[in-house]
């Protein structure tokens, strides 16, 4: 058999193979089953089928809006203590006996690094979350909290079925100002008919929150976080991979659970729990347990839009499944804490997902940026961009191309091996050739192929690629090594939050999003199929023309790849026409030499 057809044909297979996982991502694995509550434990919030009522009068505040509030902002934070405390976390605060509240609703605004959370004394209960630094369509900071019309917000206790507990609705008595480490501080306080309440949020350094929550209700409580995460923008809507979903780490493992056809809660055990949090491509929303959990939910809802607008409502997905109205509505997470006792305590981290940042927080946060198999790729690119990006052109879309230009330089030497072999090749083409020709068409005894002649053609063309010391993979060797280069720019330009609205130049705005007019990859679909017709030939014709089809697989596949992604591989591909260019007219200077 002609080991350049073997060749061609798995070179096709890894083609086909890697264009099908970046287009159909592979499944998720299985759903873990966590352990059940011991029995006479409280109920578990896994039910999570009625949806509570939302504060009264609070309503998910627009970006950039101003509300009526109290600020708790202060100095920067102080490191934690050498006890680990986390904004008072190893003492429980001590609950009011008393009849505790508040008169009249109000907003209190806790400023940190990088984020400005507002809550509201009604519940006590986060209602936006803005991490400063980065813009949402509008221009306002980014909001984490996702709007809703119907559910409690962030940190509201709920019951086992996933209702609101009465406490949610009753007003909360407000003391703002700095915990015993100097930091700033917001403590709520409630106590009467529904029970007592004690909750703090702390502003802790490197931008994380930390949550107190001491709690004696008539039932069983479960802090919640979600559903979901940000409200989804046009931007969001118009990237080809975007997901949405929920992460834990159970046991060291880090796991996903994605929303789209999830029917029934996914239920954790709290032992060995390191985090849980909802997240999106680029942003995060996790709380890391301090004290022990009996048990963390994830639980799926159905997004229910308003006919005239305003926040979306939120509907359990039925256990046997949506039916066929509620088949095309958006599906949300929402993560319940059932803590082991009256009393919860941890941090939280609302923010983007900058992986040099989360490796610098506790509890390997940083493996919620998951970069494939080529990962290790992806976060090596993404250190050279980052470091052009700083030291050299403030442009991520010069810095892929430079970038580009380095990986280039690397290749070189295997490229030029490869070159100088398909050269030859070519050269070898007519004896190749008269070799096939020499054995073509020889049958057996009984009219069928012979087998020998084939063996023995096979034997020839071997033994002249061993004399003229020619490899009949050295002219595919490159391309097979560009796809792991390929998967890790893929990868990267598809999760780092910092490519998130970077623009190029003209009317590429955004390198993470997929060019608007297709004006990028028809481009680069031209500059690969000159490329492919400039190469040295030699072989089968028809292996040659199949050859010139892969720029038109790659043309299609690319047209909704992100910007970025295109423009890494027209730069590497204009690069290769200027290195073929060269080796042209260094054959055609020996060629005259030759006959001179």
């Amino acid at each position: 058999m002609d080991n350049k057809r073997v060749l061609l044909a798995v070179l096709l297979s890894v083609v086909i193979i890697i264009g099908w996982q970046l287009v159909f991502p592979p499944p998720k694995p299985p759903k873990p089953v966590g352990e059940k509550p011991a029995a006479g434990s409280a109920p578990a919030a896994s039910a999570e089928a009625g949806a509570g009522q939302p504060p009264k009068g609070v309503e998910a505040p627009a970006q950039g809006a101003e509300a009526p509030e109290t600020t708790s902002q202060g100095a920067e934070a102080q490191e934690p203590s050498e006890s680990g405390e986390s904004g008072g976390a190893g003492a429980a605060e001590a609950l009011p006996a008393e009849p505790v509240g508040a008169a009249s609703e109000e907003r209190v605004t806790l400023g940190g690094p990088g984020f400005r959370a507002e809550f509201s004394n009604r519940g006590a209960a986060l209602v936006s979350y803005q991490v400063l630094g980065y813009a949402s369509d509008d221009g306002a900071p980014v909001n984490l909290v996702r709007d809703r019309a119907d559910l409690p917000y962030p940190f509201a206790l709920v019951d086992a079925k996933g209702a609101a507990l009465g406490v949610d609705q009753e007003l909360f008595a407000v003391d703002e100002g700095k915990d015993e480490h100097g930091r700033p501080s917001v403590l709520f306080s409630y106590s009467g008919p529904e029970g007592r309440v004690s909750k703090r949020f702390t502003a802790l350094p490197e931008g994380l929150m930390g949550v107190e929550i001491d709690a004696e209700t008539p039932e069983p409580w479960s802090v919640v976080l979600g559903p979901g995460l940000r409200n989804p923008t046009a931007s969001d809507e118009a990237r080809k991979f975007k997901y949405r979903g929920a992460v834990y780490r159970l046991d060291g493992k880090v796991k996903t659970v994605a929303p789209e056809k999830e029917t029934e809660p996914t239920e954790l055990s709290g032992a060995g729990l390191s985090w849980v949090g909802l997240q999106d491509t680029y942003f995060l929303a996790a709380v890391i347990p301090e004290t022990a959990v009996r048990q963390a939910t994830i639980t799926p809802w159905l997004v229910v839009p308003k006919e005239r607008g305003g926040p979306p409502a939120f509907e359990p997905v039925p256990p046997e499944g949506p039916q066929n109205e509620q088949k095309d509505l958006r599906r949300e997470l929402r993560v319940t804490l059932t803590p082991d006792g009256t009393r919860f305590a941890g941090q939280a981290f609302f923010g983007a997902k900058d992986l040099e940042r989360l490796r610098a927080l506790p509890a390997h946060l940083d493996e919620t940026v998951q970069l494939g198999m080529f990962g290790f790729l992806a976060r090596g690119f993404l250190v050279g961009l980052k470091w052009i990006y700083t030291h050299v052109v403030p442009n991520y879309g010069w810095a892929i191309v430079l970038m580009t230009v380095l990986i280039k330089l690397v290749l070189l030497p295997l490229t030029h091996k490869s070159y100088v072999s398909m050269q030859k090749m070519q050269e070898l083409a007519p004896q190749i050739k008269a070799l096939r020709a020499k054995y073509k068409g020889k049958k057996d005894k009984k009219g069928r192929p012979d087998l020998e002649s084939q063996r023995k053609m096979n034997e020839e063309v071997a033994a002249l690629y061993r004399k003229e010391g020619v490899n009949p993979a050295g002219g595919c060797l490159p391309m097979l090594i560009q796809f792991p280069v390929l998967i890790g720019f893929y990868r990267l330009l598809s999760h780092a939050v910092e490519l998130r609205g970077a623009p190029w130049m003209f009317w590429i705005k955004d390198l993470s999003l997929h060019d608007p007019t297709y004006i990028l990859p028809l481009v680069m679909g031209a500059a690969q199929l000159l490329q492919q017709w400039m190469a040295p030939s030699g072989g089968d014709p028809r292996q040659r023309k199949m050859m010139m089809l892969m720029p038109i697989f790659f043309t299609v596949l690319f047209l909704g790849f992100p910007s970025g992604l295109v423009l890494y591989w027209l730069t590497n591909n204009l690069l290769t026409l200027v290195q073929q260019g060269i080796y042209q007219r260094m054959k055609a200077k020996k060629a005259a030499a030759a006959e001179g």
